[in-house]
This record gives C-alpha cells, structure tokens and sequence, in this order.
C-alpha cells in the first residue's frame, strides 16, 4: 500500500493554516463537499506541492440493503480522478432504509449507522463493495464507525465480520482508532482484542480523532482534542503494524493552528512509541491469511458459496433496517431487542445533528428565525424524517412552517417566504437577498 505519511482532514474553515503547517504529507477531504470543476484553490495549491489528496465519502451506504446508487458513484469516481488520487475511502454503514425494496417510505438518516454482524448483512456488503470496485477508477478502503447502539442476534465479532469482508472483495481498511474507543465506552469492546483480530495487513491509513463523553456515552464528535486513550490505541495498532498513513479528523470548534501542529506531533509520537514496541507483540499479533488476490491488492472473491438468493437477502436486511431507522427518526416502536435507552440517545443526537448541519447549509434561516430556530427545527424533526440531503431537508423545513403560518412575526415570515422561493425556484430571486440576510445576522 502506498505510503501517505501524516495528514490531516481539510476542510474550508482551516485551509490557510493547512497550506501553513509544517510536515503535512497528506490531506483527506470530504468527497461530497468539493465539486470536481470547481476545486478549491487551496487543494489546488496543495497538490501543485505534491501533497496527495484523499477524497472520503460519506454518503454512498455500502452496508445498506440496496445496490449503491450509480449516480453517487459516479460522483465519486470523478473526484478522484480530479484530485489525482491514489485511493478513496468510504464507511462500512448504512445512510438510508425504506424505498422500494421494502415497500415502505424512503428515510434519511444524515448520519452514518451501524450495520448488523450478521451473515445476510455481510453478503449485502460484499456484493454492494464489488460493485463499487468496479465502478470506482482507484482501489477503495472502507472504515470501521463509531456506534450508540448495538444490534441483538450479531453472528459475528467484528474481527471475523472485517475479516471475511476483506477476504471476499480484496477491500482495503480504513481503520479509525478513535472509533474503536467510541465502540469501547458505548458498546462494551475492547479496543485491544479489536485490534487483535483486525486483518492489519490490509489497512490503508489511519483515522484520528477527538470526542467526549456525557452520561457514561461516548460522543465521537471530530471537535474536541484527540485525548489520551484514543493515542494509546494508536500507538497498539502501531505496534502491530506500520500504518501507511495517520490523519487528524477536525470538522468544527477549530482550534489555533499551535493546537492541531500539537496534536499531530502527538499522534506522530505515539506512531513511534509503537513501532518501537513491535517486536514485543510481533508474537502475538494475528495476520491472517488473505486469498490471493487480496494479498495483490486487487479484488478477490472467496469461494464460499452466498445463502439464498440476493434478492431475499437484500429484503431481509431491508426490512430489519427500515425498522430500526423509522424508529429512529418516525417515532416508530424500537424494535425488539435493542437497547431503548441507547435508542433514545441516539434518536436525539440524529435531531441535534439535523439542526446543526441545517444551520450550516442554510445559514440564513437561524437569522431569520432567531433564538427560537434550533427548539422549532427540533419540533419538526420529530414529527417529519429526512427524504434527501440537508439542502432539501433545509427547504422542507422552511415549507412546513410556512404552511403553519410560522413565524408568527409577519416581517420574518416574509423573509422566510422569500428565502424559500429564493432557494427553491429554477433561477434565484432578488439577487443579494442572502447576503442582505447574513449581514442582518452579524
């Protein structure tokens, strides 16, 4: 695997402190948010550097039920070909259930879920992973998620479940340590038996990350410090192999610039705190047998013989994940056998992160609706799941108050018509009126 060195995840809010920082081999961005026509110039100039560049997506839904939407990996396929990348990466998740294989509503979940350990899962995986392979112009390495919750009847540990994934499809891995924390505070596993039975020889680089915890959950929110436990499995995942590459995830409350250069000489030091340490665990380290074509890099298919038609497979997953997202975003039952506490947290935090990103895509509508914006979206997203992205989910949200005859001030509810008809016609309208609005804001 190609060696990518130490990175970190770029993103508009820090792109002239990147450009700055000393020692930067490499930058990860997220593939959604850059169009390939229209490349930011400070990506440009970073790769004119020959800093390698890293499209990571977010929203494609390999562990989802249905087959990946060719349009999405088109996208992808495009950005990296634009940034000239050597691989690009996704999340081993589903992002949205429902929709014609289960005859049900479409539901968006805006966040990235755990799928089921279980055998029908892992073929649906499978078979959607090759199909990415074949679309994509670059290999493809898929990362392991943070998760609230757990799901009941999981026939596999997450060792055997990654393991088999990467003996079926030659997948590469994205392995986020961050994420293993997160896994260890909310679900119970430890990181070191994780890290044990990881098929390491596989990993493409390494996700690094900061998060906090609050009522004994751990929240993996990309904005606060990387702290010390996170490190520590770094520096056990480094002891057991040489990670072609580690990056720094920052997303929001960015720090100064010293701040993120401390961090990653900390991540750079506990990378070599556990190189220095290999041979102590060289013996017990598992390296398990890939098939061939895994070895090479390429896509391999393990003769294991798939149970049942794909198409009942598929049906089955679908089903089981329609029920758990409509629960958490429709008010819908928790389906037996989960944790309804942890369902909660979870189905609360989908809500915090709706308004959150919402805010963001449409920073308008916080200034049009005042102190009250976050506690009124939060009442909408309970009564009306996600259909599309946060755009359109910003757009739905702005209709439905406006056909309630919200907000009751007549001048906002007039600013927030002209907003929507602004956004929402084949032509903006009043040109200038956004701008007009954000200064109003300042």
């Amino acid at each position: 695997m190609r060696r990518l060195g130490t990175g970190i995840g770029w993103r508009p809010e820090i792109a002239d402190a990147v450009e700055r920082m000393p020692g930067i081999d490499w930058v990860e961005v997220v593939a959604e948010n850059v169009c390939p026509g229209h490349l930011p110039e400070s990506l440009l100039r970073l790769r004119e550097r020959g800093v390698t560049v890293v499209p990571h997506g977010v929203s494609l839904g390999l562990g989802g039920a249905d087959r990946p939407d060719e349009g999405r990996l088109t996208a992808l396929a495009e950005r990296a070909e634009a940034l000239g990348s050597p691989l690009v990466t996704e999340h081993i998740a589903f992002v949205r259930a429902g929709g014609a294989l289960t005859a049900s509503p479409r539901l968006e979940a805006g966040h990235l879920l755990p799928v089921p350990r279980t055998r029908d899962a892992l073929d649906v995986l499978c078979e959607n992973v090759r199909i990415a392979q074949d679309a994509l112009p670059v290999p493809l390495a898929l990362e392991n998620i943070a998760a609230l919750f757990s799901w009941p009847g999981e026939e596999l540990t997450e060792g055997q479940f990654l393991s088999e994934l990467v003996e079926r499809t030659g997948v590469r891995l994205l392995i986020d340590v961050a994420n293993l924390h997160t896994n260890h505070v909310n679900r119970g596993e430890d990181p070191a038996e994780a890290l044990a039975a990881l098929p390491l020889e596989a990993i493409a680089y390494v996700h690094v990350a900061g998060g906090f915890e609050r009522d004994g959950v751990w929240h993996d929110s990309h904005a606060h410090p990387v702290p010390r436990p996170v490190l520590d499995i770094l520096t056990g995942l480094a002891a057991r192999v040489a990670p072609p590459g580690v990056l720094l995830e920052r997303d929001e409350n960015f720090p100064e610039p010293a701040e993120l250069e401390r961090e990653l000489d900390a991540i750079r030091e506990a990378v070599t705190v556990g190189r220095a340490t290999e041979d102590a665990v060289r013996g017990t380290a598992r390296t398990p047998a890939l098939c061939g074509a895994a070895r090479a890099g390429g896509v391999g298919v393990l003769a294991r013989p798939v149970a049942g038609p794909m198409a009942g497979v598929r049906e089955r997953v679908g089903v089981a994940q329609t029920a758990v997202l409509s629960s958490l975003v429709a008010g819908t039952p928790v389906p037996e056998g989960f944790d309804r506490v942890r369902m909660g947290v979870q189905a609360r935090a989908l809500a915090a992160k709706r308004a959150g990103v919402v805010a963001k895509v449409a920073p308008e509508l916080p200034v049009i609706l005042g102190p009250g914006y976050r506690e009124t979206f939060l009442e909408y997203a309970r009564q009306r799941p996600m259909r599309g992205g946060y755009r359109l989910d910003a757009l739905d949200f702005a209709g439905h108050l406006l056909k309630l005859g919200r907000p009751a001030d007549a001048g906002a509810r007039r600013e927030l018509r002209d907003w929507w008809l602004h956004r929402s016609g084949p032509a903006p309208r009043k040109r200038g009126f956004v701008e007009r609005v954000l200064r109003r804001g300042v």
